[in-house]
C-alpha cells in the first residue's frame, strides 16, 4: 500500500474497472469514480456526500483532500478527491448491485491488508518485544471480529482506526526510550470516583434518553457492583490501576465481559467509559476533540467482546494506549 500506488477494482459482472489512488494509507476517489464505481450518476453521489456532511456523521475535511490530476489532454488540475471513510459511508446509501459488491470487495481487502498483510517495519519493532508481540496480538484480535461478522461501514471504519491509531502510538513509544505502553502519558489524579449508584443512575437515563426494552440495564446479578468496586482495588495500599485511563480500560472490560445485564451490555459498557473519561476532564483533548472517536469504540467494544479470557491484559494495553496522553 505505497503511497501514489494503483490497485484495480473490479466487479464480478467486469462491468466496472477504477484505478484507485493510494495516498497516505487510503484510498482516494473522485465524485465521479465514486459514481462510476457503483454504477450511479454524480448528482447522486455529490447528494449523498452533502447530507453526511450536514448531518456530521463524517467531517468533510478529514476525509477529503485536493489532488493533482493529470488529464487525457496532459494538463494538470487540482481535483477533489475523498477517501475510504468517504467512499464506505456513500456505498451504504446508495442501493445497487455495485454498491453491494463493493461492499463485500472492502470487507474482503480490509481482512487481506489490515489482518493477514499488515504491513510495519517489523526489525524496528522486534528490537522493542514488548510492543511488538502486543500489536501482533492486536490484529489477531481484529481478525476476531472480522471472521465471523459482515460489518457496517461505521465499525470497518473503527477496525481501520484502531489499527491506524495503535501503530502510530506504538511509534510515538518507540520515539520516547521504549516506553511501557499502560503506564506511560497516563493521568493519576482522579477528579472523581465512580459509585454503584451514580453509575445505575447514568445507565438509567442512558435508557430514559434513547429508550430500549424493559430489560434494558435490568441486573441478572451483582456482578455489575463488583466492576465498579474492581476498578478501585488496591493490595498493600497500592491501586492495581493506578491511572484514570487504566481503571477506564478496565470498566469498558469487565462491563463487556460479565454480562451484567439482561439487554446492552456492550451499549452500557461503551457509554459507562464515556462517561467515567468525560466525568474524569480526559474525554476530549485540549484542542476539544474526542481523545477516541466513536468508531473506534464501537470497534474496541466488539474486540473484547470476541476476545479470550487470557487476551485481557492486551485489551486493557490496547484500550489505555489510544486513550493515553500520546494520544
Amino acid at each position: 500500500m505505497e503511497n501514489g500506488s494503483i490497485l484495480i477494482y473490479q466487479s464480478s459482472d467486469g462491468q466496472t474497472a477504477i484505478d484507485v489512488t493510494l495516498e497516505n494509507d487510503t484510498l482516494w476517489l473522485t465524485q465521479k469514480q465514486i459514481a462510476e464505481l457503483f454504477g450511479t450518476q454524480r448528482p447522486a453521489i455529490t447528494k449523498h456526500l452533502n447530507n453526511l456532511f450536514k448531518t456530521n456523521e463524517i467531517e468533510e475535511n478529514s476525509v477529503r483532500s485536493i489532488l493533482e490530476h493529470t488529464a487525457t489532454d496532459g494538463k494538470k488540475y487540482e481535483t477533489k478527491y475523498y477517501n475510504l471513510d468517504a467512499v464506505l459511508s456513500v456505498g451504504y446509501r446508495v442501493n445497487s448491485k455495485n454498491a453491494t459488491r463493493f461492499r463485500i470487495w472492502t470487507n474482503k481487502v480490509l481482512k487481506e491488508y489490515l489482518v493477514k498483510g499488515y504491513s510495519l517495519n517489523e526489525k524496528r519493532l522486534q528490537e522493542t518485544a514488548q510492543q511488538f508481540n502486543a500489536l501482533q496480538q492486536t490484529v489477531r484480535l481484529l481478525s476476531n471480529v472480522l471472521e465471523p461478522n459482515a460489518l457496517s461501514s461505521d465499525e470497518a471504519s473503527g477496525l481501520i482506526k484502531v489499527l491506524t491509531d495503535y501503530t502510530y502510538a506504538l511509534d510515538v513509544l518507540d520515539k520516547y526510550d521504549h516506553r511501557s505502553l499502560t503506564v506511560e502519558a497516563t493521568h493519576k489524579q482522579s477528579s472523581f470516583i465512580a459509585t454503584y449508584d451514580e453509575a445505575m443512575k447514568a445507565i438509567h437515563s442512558l435508557k430514559d434518553k434513547f429508550g430500549g426494552s424493559s430489560l434494558f440495564g435490568n441486573e441478572k446479578d451483582e456482578s455489575f457492583k463488583s466492576s465498579i468496586a474492581t476498578i478501585y482495588q488496591s493490595f498493600a495500599g497500592v491501586d492495581l490501576y493506578p491511572s484514570i485511563e487504566e481503571k477506564a480500560a478496565h470498566l469498558l472490560y469487565f462491563v463487556v465481559k460479565n454480562h451484567s445485564f439482561s439487554d446492552g451490555n456492550k451499549r452500557i459498557a461503551a457509554f459507562l467509559f464515556v462517561w467515567f473519561l468525560e466525568k474524569n476532564g480526559l474525554l476530549y483533548r485540549n484542542d476539544g476533540t474526542k481523545r477516541i472517536a466513536d468508531n473506534a469504540l464501537v470497534a474496541l467494544t466488539l474486540m473484547i467482546a470476541e476476545s479470550k479470557p487470557d487476551e485481557k491484559d492486551i485489551m486493557a494495553q490496547v484500550v489505555v494506549n489510544l486513550i493515553n496522553g500520546y494520544n
